[in-house]
């Protein structure tokens, strides 16, 4: 077995969201105190295994539509390059791994970890074809991540960090929804039977209304320390960028356009330099 096919097939790339965890002691001013990297490494671990397995079970069940679209064609399982045996052996031992390392971080971590599998496994097999619970589905998957990384380094995720991650991600996902539906055109519900629920201008109106939550959340929750105020306007760019992204007809996945697109990689890079210089040096 060609090892870079099965590397494609565990889609390492969307590790990136995995970053999540390390939010909250982002944000709280302790990342970087002494022991606080090492002890991120196992929680990253046990959900990049676990994010990796359902990927791999998602393309099981969607292997037949995949075939139909122009770049999901290309998958490892869709196109025959991976035995779904093979998928399903690899798929099990990575989950049975991350349970492990799971339990070995604590029980309030691997009760997160465990919401994620399950409502990773009820939207693969269920959810995925219902309108507005597929939205709301990959969206949780975002905000288990941040809890899990709160309980994992043992700091308090706000109020308004959970709203503003929250709607962050339902914004990210309308435009992953949008961007298919375009793409696909008539053929859409061939591949993806959720998109023929929803009706055209729904998916760029629940943009609108997330995107400029988004912006009133994220305001809020930095108001308290006056310095990260300036980083509104860069939430605010990154924001309309990825719409624009979106309705050029360009890919919505949030993780290919962070690495793709050099104005969206260099907001998120510019955010993360200013709210860590505010937040660690203090001036």
């Amino acid at each position: 077995m060609n090892p870079w096919v099965v590397l494609k097939l565990l889609r390492p790339h969307q590790w990136l969201k995995n970053l999540l965890l390390f939010f909250p002691p982002f944000l709280g001013g302790s990342l970087f105190l002494p022991g606080v990297w090492q002890k991120g490494l196992a929680p990253f671990v046990a959900f990049c295994l676990a994010s990796s397995a359902t990927y791999v079970f998602n393309d099981l069940r969607d292997c037949e539509s995949d075939r139909v679209h122009p770049r999901k064609q290309h998958r490892p399982l869709a196109s025959g390059a991976v035995s779904p045996l093979f998928a399903v052996g690899l798929a099990v031992g990575m989950l049975a791994v991350s349970l492990v390392l799971g339990w070995g971080i604590s029980l309030p971590f691997i009760g997160w970890l465990l919401a994620y599998l399950g409502l990773s496994f009820a939207y693969s097999f269920a959810l995925k074809d219902q309108p507005v619970f597929d939205i709301f589905c990959i969206a949780s998957g975002f905000v288990f991540r941040v809890f899990a990384g709160g309980v994992a380094f043992d700091v308090k995720v706000s109020d308004w960090l959970f709203l503003t991650v929250l709607l962050l991600a339902i914004f990210l996902s309308c435009g992953k929804r949008l961007s298919e539906k375009q793409l696909l055109g008539e053929a859409s519900a061939d591949h993806r039977k959720v998109l023929e629920g929803y009706p055209p201008g729904t998916l760029e109106g629940y943009m609108y209304i997330s995107g400029a939550a988004v912006l009133v959340t994220y305001t809020l929750y930095v108001i308290t320390n006056h310095r990260l105020v300036y980083t509104v306007p860069l939430c605010c760019l990154g924001l309309f960028r990825y719409l624009l992204i979106v309705k050029r007809g360009q890919s919505g996945d949030p993780t290919e356009s962070l690495l793709k697109d050099p104005v969206m990689f260099l907001v998120g890079l510019v955010w993360s330099i200013l709210v860590g210089y505010w937040i660690y040096l203090g001036y």
